[in-house]
């Protein structure tokens, strides 16, 4: 094992041993800074978010940020082993939060701790990040600001170490149809509940005039209904819930706007902040992972690269598959191929903005 790979692996399973679950990760953030302030880093930190900018740094070049999160969502009930002790087993790490995303977490740490003094093209900046599993107030959301201008990301999510040029947005939406209680036998009122599925029959159908070339169309899918009292009373009110999957071809107030024209019933999104990314083959960061090999695809989860206003790119150690899985793990050999290729990557990002 090379010495950057020990190290990141050291430092993985000092995460995977100190709970880190989303709002609650302050120990996992004192960790991550004293590791760059061992590194002289200089690193910030604001709530549970650290972060550090490469030296050099001029306001008049492009900044690429490295982005990963150090949160978790809580261990299923269904591990085997104990979330917390990270045992190396045949070549993998075991732990909550090894593969999601400890793993992209100590890879890009050690990658900026590679660059940080070479001279490059664009400044470079490391936020290790709180909260994405929960989209809290105190993660990316809060985080964002503090970083000034940012041109451009690569986030670290388990890809196995392929390029995600995409992802779908989301929008809640909170349905309610009103209409007037009455006796069933007499057949009175006007019952919410037949609006309601006159509606949902509408978004069943629904196709927005626009649909992306890299995501393809919104998806709609009405996810949970409720309706009525008792047997006899028509019921005056009908709540249900719609998952809107968004695309770049609209944004999600559009969204939430056309479907409000097309609808009889009462129509909330609970957020609007959750955005389609998508990022085209001729920019600089998809050019860069096609020089070193990697293929592209539209990955079907979210990350905090929707909170990201710039084009960014998600690529990162482990496998999708393991994520918020029992007796979650990463591979020893994952890691060291994704500092390697981390490596790579920023090297040919450089030649192309030289």
């Amino acid at each position: 094992m090379n010495p950057k790979t020990a190290e990141a692996v050291e430092l993985l399973q000092a995460l995977i041993a100190t709970p880190s679950l989303s709002r609650d990760e302050a120990r996992t953030g004192d960790l991550l800074f004293a590791f760059l302030a061992e590194h002289g880093a200089a690193p910030e930190r604001l709530h549970n978010n650290v972060w550090a900018r490469a030296e050099g740094y001029d306001p008049a070049r492009p900044t690429l940020l490295l982005n990963s999160h150090h949160d978790t969502v809580r261990p299923a009930a269904s591990y085997t082993r104990n979330p917390f002790a990270p045992v190396i087993e045949e070549g993998c790490l075991y732990g909550l939060g090894s593969n999601d995303a400890g793993a992209s977490v100590v890879a890009l740490a050690e990658t900026f701790l590679t660059f940080r003094r070479r001279r490059l093209p664009f400044n470079l900046v490391v936020a290790l990040s709180a909260e994405e599993e929960c989209m809290g107030e105190h993660g990316m959301r809060a985080l964002l600001p503090a970083l000034g201008k940012i041109d451009m990301a690569l986030v670290g999510e388990p890809t196995g170490m392929q390029a995600a040029v995409g992802e779908r947005g989301l929008v809640v939406l909170d349905g309610t149809a009103r209409g007037k209680s009455g006796h069933a036998a007499r057949n009175e009122g006007v019952n919410a509940l037949y609006i309601a599925l006159d509606d949902i029959a509408r978004l069943r159908g629904f196709r927005f005039e626009r649909e992306s070339a890299l995501l393809g169309p919104v998806g709609i899918t009405v996810t949970q209904i409720e309706a009525g009292t008792q047997h006899n009373v028509v019921p005056d009110v009908c709540r249900f819930v719609v998952d809107v999957r968004t695309t770049d071809a609209y944004t999600n107030e559009e969204v939430v706007e056309i479907l409000r024209r097309a609808l009889q019933s009462e129509i909330v999104p609970r957020s609007t902040r959750i955005r389609a990314a998508a990022v085209g083959d001729d920019h600089p960061l998809v050019r860069a992972a096609k020089a070193v090999g990697r293929s592209t695809f539209v990955s079907p989860t979210t990350s905090d690269r929707t909170l990201m206003p710039f084009p960014s790119l998600k690529m990162g150690p482990g496998e999708s598959a393991r994520s918020h899985t029992a007796d979650e793990f990463v591979r020893i050999d994952e890691i060291d191929r994704a500092i390697a290729l981390y490596e790579q990557y920023i090297e040919q990002l450089a030649i192309l903005y030289a």
